[in-house]
């Protein structure tokens, strides 16, 4: 027999309702859902404050959870994505299910701090040395399902396929030995796996193509008519190699080849999205493909900047995702997405207010499987986070332009289905970075 929570009333100083902010609001909930909204009223007795701008909850559309150990230890040799990617995989060889639940729940807390309450995980570590699986075959996936447990946040377990090492003007280029960890072998040892898995209260089975050159083009619609149903997500043309090599082995770029084998479409999220053509943005925004912009990633692996506003124009949805964790901060990410277009394009407003906060806040159906999130109102999933006013960084702004000036330190209360994860700045799991160091500096001893 189900019990039902208690009702609770919430009141803030001013809260995102529809597409801007109002005054004095009080958020009815019940069950983890929102049951009623009132603007212009007082505090009642038995309400809880909530100060400053409260807005719906965030969405962390792409995150790599194993990536927050490589923060800070980057950042002397130079080099490019490809060369950032040796220390990346050193990281992976080391991990195994008892150390990646350690860092993917402080990652995760970390996350919820800066006032993430989804996550779309695209996760590809796997399996054990070598490319040995596990006796759970889903040991690395049950890990970061209980680590956003315990980190207070919904997943989507954008579980990936991975099946090739590369590609080159000669073809694809088998895996190596840390690669091996991604790998099932074949779509269909994929699938297997991927149907051992199943949705839950907290929980979303996504699917993911890692690239076009991870996955050789006669699997790509494998992958996708296995994902029918749930969000697929895809790197896309992160990098110009990608681009050259495609078009070298395959006659296209890598969106013509994804829109060849009919991996396209509204249920599809491309991450990065960097190097397009004109081409290329027509067919992503005429099929209403999500993008995911990553640009504090982007930018620290000098991987260029997107054109997205070109694809917001197209069609294609846009959602934001801390990717490698340079910062866990997604109101940076969205600030970040509207300076690089200015950087680009010369002129400030590319985007507005309510469309960054709208990247924020996207958990639907396509991108992560949350219809039923992202905004304050009735029906919805009591998903609030208390931005303060109040701060060095904010005070003075207008409230509807908070997002252009916040950052997660002025996150104050997190609330996931009404139950509070971040009260006064902190974590319900208290020293967040405490649990980062201890999860982090083993994975780093001796190296």
């Amino acid at each position: 027999m189900t019990v039902a929570s208690p009702a609770q009333t919430w009141w803030c100083e001013h809260a995102w309702i529809g597409e801007g902010p109002a005054s004095r609001v009080r958020v009815g909930v019940r069950d983890g859902r929102i049951t009623a909204v009132e603007t212009g009223v007082d505090a009642a007795p038995g309400d809880e404050r909530l100060p400053g701008m409260v807005l719906p909850g965030f969405a962390n559309a792409h995150s790599h959870a194993f990536h927050r150990a490589l923060r800070g230890r980057t950042h002397d040799r130079g080099g490019t994505f490809w060369t950032w990617r040796e220390r990346m995989y050193a990281v992976a060889r080391r991990l195994d299910p008892d150390s990646y639940l350690a860092l993917a729940r402080a990652t995760y807390a970390e996350m919820a701090l800066a006032g993430v309450v989804t996550v779309g995980e695209f996760h590809y570590l796997h399996h054990g040395p070598g490319g040995t699986p596990y006796a759970d075959p889903n040991a690395m996936g049950h890990a970061l399902t209980q680590a956003a447990t315990d980190a207070g946040v919904r997943l989507t377990l954008l579980d990936t396929c991975y099946l090739a090492g590369g590609l080159t003007a000669a073809g694809h280029t088998p895996l190596d030995e840390v690669q091996a960890r991604f790998s099932d072998g074949d779509t269909a040892g994929w699938a297997e796996r991927v149907d051992l898995l199943s949705d839950g209260e907290s929980l979303r089975i996504g699917a993911a193509i890692h690239s076009v050159r991870a996955v050789p083009a006669p699997r790509l619609s494998h992958v996708a008519t296995a994902a029918s149903g749930r969000p697929l997500h895809v790197h896309l043309s992160e990098q110009p190699q990608e681009n050259e090599a495609c078009l070298a082995f395959y006659g296209c770029t890598p969106t013509a080849l994804l829109a060849e084998r009919g991996v396209l479409g509204a249920a599809t999220t491309a991450v990065h999205a960097t190097h397009l053509t004109e081409q290329d943005v027509a067919l992503l925004g005429g099929s209403h493909t999500t993008v995911c912009a990553c640009p504090s990633t982007e930018a620290d692996l000098a991987d260029g900047i997107g054109p997205f506003r070109a694809l917001r124009d197209a069609g294609s949805p846009l959602t934001v995702g801390s990717d490698q964790h340079v910062i866990a901060d997604l109101l940076a990410e969205a600030r970040l997405v509207e300076c690089h277009e200015r950087l680009a394009a010369g002129e400030r407003g590319r985007f507005t207010p309510v469309a960054l906060l709208g990247a924020l806040t996207t958990h639907g159906h396509a991108a992560l499987g949350w219809p039923d999130a992202g905004c304050i109102a009735p029906g919805q999933r009591a998903d609030l986070v208390a931005v303060r006013l109040d701060s060095p960084r904010t005070a003075g702004s207008d409230p509807a332009q908070v997002v252009l000036v916040a950052g997660a330190a002025d996150v104050d209360t997190v609330l996931v289905g009404g139950v509070p994860v971040v009260t006064g700045g902190v974590h319900r799991l208290g020293d967040v970075g405490a649990l980062l160091r201890a999860a982090i500096e083993p994975l780093w001893s001796g190296t």
